[in-house]
């Protein structure tokens, strides 16, 4: 068992006020006993819709894994539309009836009779206790002629306080088991300061290659706010073979995108630039106009940051920049704000105030508006300056609206720091 498809069930989550998150976790916790997940479909409640996706499921996957519509109203059709398709009779299992009745009684309720409709079980299935609420779910298993083998249907209620632990529990038993002997090993690289396109150009080479080996090392390129994914993949029955088999294949890309790499273990940026400076005894401090302090506020998201975080100002105006941080007057009228020499003297403006190592001056035009011929919207300047080394100052161009471009600078700056360092 290989392949799985995910449906979340539910018209609320095809508006805009509901966020289908249980697919994720899903996803994740399959990947780890070695079954991939290959489609993820949301469904209304409606009796027709439903049937269309799960008899598709059943066409192309070894796994169906349905979230959500085992409440007790009438919209709540998931149970029915899975017999239905299997031609699988149901009956009330009133065992899960006293259980459900026993859960009112303990709140001093009396149980509606719509719950009975929780108690209803296709033949052959297998009943999965919910601890946390009153919809059990089910694994139901088919056995196929020829190739095709085993196949599961696993019902899950979709409240994440109750379908977690039911997850968890099939996957260290019975999905486990069914998964067989092979395991999908991963590992990722994360790169910022080239672009989707660039990074394919040097990587592609390497990776065209892996496809024509057995087993075959998968690859997914993402383009995310600020920085671009690599994903590795590979399927084995020897996780010591698997895992040296990624780590072979990340030290290729390493050499021919690695100084362009900030992470290979899933860390952020900031976790990279903090773990940097407190294994170096260094602090950090910054001055900040267009980004308005987010390089501040992503810094201080990391626990502990208070051992090498400094401080920080946000001087947004011309004049706070030279009553703040001491930029002379005559430097922005001289340069403008968003220049280079404006971004060095607030560098070294925060340094002298808060005494700190590393100091990181940031100026420039978010945008929408202020932006001319000669400074676009998008032009942002930063300065880093690290002991022993001369100030770095450059000015770049984003892309992008007013959070794209404050987002990208913060993550330029902070890759700056780790590059310098």
């Amino acid at each position: 068992m290989r392949t799985a498809e995910v449906i979340a069930v539910g018209s609320e989550m095809l508006g805009s006020t509901r966020t289908d998150t249980n697919s994720l976790y899903v996803a994740e916790r399959l990947s780890e006993i070695g079954i991939d997940v290959h489609v993820k479909d949301i469904v209304g409640d409606e009796r027709e819709d439903l049937a269309a996706v799960f008899r598709l499921a059943l066409d192309r996957v070894d796994l169906v894994v349905l979230t959500g519509g085992l409440g007790p109203t009438d919209d709540d059709l998931t149970r029915e539309v899975v017999a239905e398709v299997l031609d699988l009779p149901m009956s009330i299992d009133e065992t899960i009836v006293d259980k459900i009745r026993a859960r009112f009684e303990r709140r001093g309720l009396t149980m509606p009779e719509v719950n009975r409709r929780q108690a209803q079980v296709p033949r052959g299935a297998r009943v999965l206790d919910n601890p946390n609420g009153t919809a059990p779910g089910l694994l139901i298993e088919i056995e196929h002629d020829g190739a095709r083998g085993r196949q599961a249907i696993v019902l899950l209620p979709g409240p994440p306080r109750e379908m977690k632990p039911m997850l968890d529990r099939l996957c260290t038993g019975r999905l486990a088991s069914l998964a067989g002997g092979e395991r999908t090993f991963r590992t990722s690289l994360y790169l910022t300061g080239l672009g989707e396109s660039h990074v394919e150009q040097k990587v592609q080479p390497i990776y065209s290659r892996w496809r024509d080996r057995t087993p075959p090392i998968s690859t997914t390129i993402l383009a995310a706010m600020g920085q671009i994914e690599l994903h590795l993949s590979e399927r084995d029955t020897d996780e010591t073979r698997g895992r040296a088999t990624l780590a072979r294949a990340k030290d290729e890309l390493m050499e021919v995108v690695g100084e362009y790499v900030y992470s290979t273990d899933g860390r952020t940026m900031e976790e990279v630039a903090g773990d940097l400076l407190k294994a170096r005894g260094l602090t950090i401090a910054t001055a900040e106009s267009c980004t308005g302090g987010l390089l501040l506020s992503r810094l201080t998201d990391v626990p502990g940051s208070s051992a090498y975080v400094r401080g920080g100002i946000v001087a947004y105006a011309n004049d706070e920049k030279t009553s703040l941080l001491g930029v002379p007057a005559d430097l922005i009228a001289a340069h403008g704000a968003v220049s280079e020499p404006v971004a060095v003297a607030m560098a070294e403006g925060i340094r002298e105030r808060t005494g700190a190592d590393v100091a990181v001056g940031i100026t420039g035009i978010a945008g929408p508006g202020g932006g001319t011929p000669e400074k676009p919207v998008g032009t942002v300047v930063i300065a880093v300056i690290v002991p022993g080394h001369p100030a770095y100052v450059r000015t770049y161009q984003f892309l992008g609206g007013r959070a794209m471009v404050k987002f990208q600078a913060t993550q330029a700056a902070m890759d700056r720091v780790r590059r310098m360092m």
